[in-house]
């Protein structure tokens, strides 16, 4: 699936300068997977929402089972606006067993 601009991450915490080492953490909720997400420009409008690089994206995917967050860290912004991230890391997997 496709990231849609309708659809943005939220700022959580946001940084007080651009000062290197200054991160902002940002929610994002889609049904698109690590696959999709890790792709460089997938962010389309990342400079426009305010990612920088260092940014902290925790994404949850919610067609995942068990529904899992992944963190991914901004690494490029991008000349034409959109943010490239690291291949991520799922901190987050939960099962409801009973």
């Amino acid at each position: 699936m496709a990231y849609v601009t309708t659809n943005p991450p939220k700022l959580l915490v946001g940084s007080f300068s651009n000062v290197s080492g200054e991160s902002s953490i940002w929610n994002y909720s889609t049904t698109d997977d690590v696959a999709d997400i890790n792709t460089d420009g997938y962010f389309t409008n990342g400079k426009h929402l305010g990612m920088k690089v260092g940014d902290l994206v925790n994404a949850t995917d919610t067609n995942a089972s068990p529904v899992t967050v992944t963190t991914y860290r901004v690494v490029a912004v991008n000349s034409d606006g959109s943010v490239d991230v690291d291949n991520g890391d799922t901190l987050i997997t939960g099962t409801d067993s009973d």
